[in-house]
């Protein structure tokens, strides 16, 4: 403990002076109005960067800086996740020791002030598997269900942004986090947010869901979804939404349980009670411009639905 506060001590009188230099760690990385970034300059600063330990220094210490400093300092940690030095990803390898900046970076979340800034660095390392993976596996993912209905919508909307390149970026470790963690992940995801009163919470939770389940890397996720009846209810409240954009992207995971093939028997049930219903709502279901997709999937479905009957349980 004493020695973490000795660096945090240290860093409080060294953060004057970079303070001073975020500009100019800005420019070099970047580039400026009058000349392109060095390739070589950027490869040096990257290592002095990592190897003094100054991306810990700039994470405690940035409630200290005033709002250009803080902006400055968040484009120049995105910036450094990215460069490669001897076609290594320094800042990868470094965050893999420094799990515990990660636990800053969600935390401020909670911190209005920091939140935008915190979560725009948190994307960026999240772009390393490892570090993805961290997070994914933590009690940190719990809160994001929070995260994403704070009332203050640009914290819940980067929120939002976070969870879904946590869910998206990296095929393998998502597919193993889901499905460990399928029955608490799922429980939260469908009442927390396809059953949020927040009409954005469920629009873009209906996205999202669409995506992960047809992304073939959760194919085993997929099929274990579409075998509720549980989801399937949910996803028909969905159909019925007023909002086009919701019944839309409803029915590409609607779609999924229709197809499945040797339905569960609940599931057979649930979709004869409701065949009149749901033919009638696809009569006249359409999206706002011209889409063969769409409706040759909509077709499909129709068939598969008016197809069935009592008889067809297994």
């Amino acid at each position: 403990m004493t020695a973490a506060c000795d660096i945090v001590t240290i860093g409080i009188e060294y953060m004057a002076e970079l303070f001073k230099n975020l500009r100019e760690l800005k420019s070099i990385l970047y580039g400026n109005s009058e000349s392109e970034p060095v390739s070589e300059a950027c490869a040096q600063l990257t290592q002095e960067f990592f190897r003094e330990n100054t991306l810990r220094l700039l994470i405690t210490c940035l409630p200290k800086l005033n709002l250009e400093a803080r902006k400055d300092a968040t484009q120049v940690v995105a910036n450094l996740q990215r460069q490669q030095v001897n076609s290594r990803l320094i800042a990868s390898d470094y965050l893999e020791v420094n799990l515990d900046l990660l636990d800053i970076l969600i935390a401020g979340y909670e911190n209005t002030d920091m939140a935008l800034h915190y979560g725009a660095m948190l994307r960026e390392c999240i772009r390393h598997q490892t570090v993805a993976r961290y997070v994914l596996e933590s009690q940190h993912m719990k809160k994001f269900f929070d995260y994403i209905q704070l009332p203050n919508f640009d914290i819940a909307a980067d929120a939002a942004a976070t969870f879904k390149e946590l869910l998206t970026r990296h095929k393998s470790t998502i597919a193993e986090f889901l499905s460990k963690n399928y029955d608490w992940f799922f429980a939260e995801y469908n009442s927390k947010l396809l059953e949020s009163s927040n009409y954005i919470t469920r629009r873009q939770a209906i996205k999202l869901l669409g995506d992960i389940l047809l992304d073939r890397s959760n194919a085993a996720v997929m099929t274990r979804y579409v075998s509720s009846k549980d989801n399937l209810r949910i996803l028909m409240n969905l159909l019925r939404e007023s909002s086009k954009s919701i019944q839309i992207e409803a029915f590409h995971v609607f779609k999924l349980f229709a197809a499945k093939q040797n339905k569960p028997p609940d599931i057979v049930s649930i979709l004869v009670a409701n065949k009149s219903k749901l033919l009638r709502l696809f009569a006249d279901f359409k999206t706002n411009k011209e889409d063969e997709q769409f409706e040759a999937d909509k077709a499909q479905v129709v068939r598969e639905i008016a197809a069935l009957e009592l008889r067809d349980r297994p």
